[in-house]
């Protein structure tokens, strides 16, 4: 798989620049150069395990996962870090514990999980509340998530070093999906997570809670008529073969948050600077694996014809929808959240 599409990488990189630059201007040092450089100073070592629930081959593995190991180990601050995959070390309730508990190092998780454990973290994953990759990007780059990320670690003690989006959901059915009347009477799945069901009720949906492991079965025996997911997890289970269209709604973008436990506070300022820093290269690496994939996906079927693919779904529709629930429904605390993310739109 190639990681880098120069268009993609050229804006978030550019955020990256900005970002710098701000700090520079403020003429504050950095943390980096009030610590003595790596190699001046013996670093304690660290064996560090990260925990994600994602396949080798998927973009959150190879440019997400892979990429902070690459990257940290090869600024040698004394960080080596074991990756546990495909849910090797429990599914993702089992593993936001371990991390509090300190048995997992670092994990990588949806926000919707995450909010298990800290509600206002489920608005991260609320219906068309960011518009794109370098949107999240943004946001989770500036001073407007602070408050969503400190006030996880007062509540856990966990540490969010950063995030990104690993892919929009998209709907699927047999008849395309183009505007929110398109929706009524089609029984839709969704998965079973608070958060999740709130978006369907937002966008007018009539969801069903499916496992995604059952939800091949499902669609196959009529037992629900549609779904929503991100291109590679409809590609994944093969979908094409018992749906006939996809819709490109992008009505939520696909979370995925790096968190670290109380190591943290072990770890010298060299050495979370360099963990640090092997995240943002992820952050900018991962969203452009996943529109690589997308995008060879999405050729595939136009190739063979097994799905027809739905580009005119008037977005706007459903937006105009979306944040006016979500905004009557969500919690005080979710709304600041909210509004906190449509600061950072462009």
């Amino acid at each position: 798989m190639n990681r880098r599409n120069p268009s993609l990488i050229l804006v978030l990189t550019a955020l990256l620049v900005l970002t710098a630059c701000q700090s520079s201007a403020s003429g504050e040092p950095s943390a980096a150069a009030s610590e003595p450089a790596a190699s001046e100073a013996a670093q304690e070592p660290f064996e560090l395990s990260l925990a994600h629930s994602y396949q080798p081959a998927q973009p959150q593995v190879v440019c997400g996962a892979d990429v902070i190991k690459e990257e940290v180990e090869a600024a040698d601050v004394g960080i080596t870090i074991e990756i546990f995959g495909a849910s090797e070390l429990g599914g993702d309730a089992d593993r936001i514990q371990s991390v509090i508990a300190g048995d997992i190092d670092m994990d990588i998780q949806g926000a919707s999980a995450l909010s298990a454990v800290y509600a206002p973290m489920s608005a991260v994953d609320g219906a068309f509340v960011f518009d794109d990759s370098a949107h999240m990007y943004t946001f989770f780059s500036s001073e407007a998530s602070d408050p969503l990320t400190q006030g996880f670690e007062e509540e856990t003690g966990v540490h969010i070093l950063g995030a990104w989006n690993t892919g929009a959901r998209q709907f699927t059915a047999n008849v395309p999906i183009r505007t929110p009347a398109d929706l009524e009477g089609l029984r839709m799945r969704f998965p079973p997570s608070p958060q999740f069901l709130m978006n369907a009720a937002a966008m007018g949906a009539e969801p069903v809670e499916v496992a995604f492991e059952e939800l091949y079965l499902a669609l196959q025996q009529g037992t629900v008529d549609g779904q929503e997911n991100p291109i590679t997890n409809i590609d994944a289970i093969n979908l094409d073969e018992v749906q006939s269209h996809i819709s490109l709604s992008s009505h939520q973008l696909s979370s995925n948050l790096v968190i670290i436990g109380e190591v943290w506070n072990e770890l010298s300022t060299v050495q979370q600077d360099a963990l640090a820093a092997a995240v943002e290269e992820a952050m900018v690496e991962e969203p452009v694996c996943a529109a690589e994939t997308e995008d060879e996906i999405k050729a595939a079927w136009e190739t063979d014809g097994t799905m027809e693919i739905v580009d005119d779904v008037d977005r706007d529709a459903f937006r105009e929808m979306a944040e006016p629930y979500l905004r009557e429904n969500f919690t005080p605390e979710q709304v600041e959240v909210l509004d906190a993310i449509r600061s950072t739109a462009e």
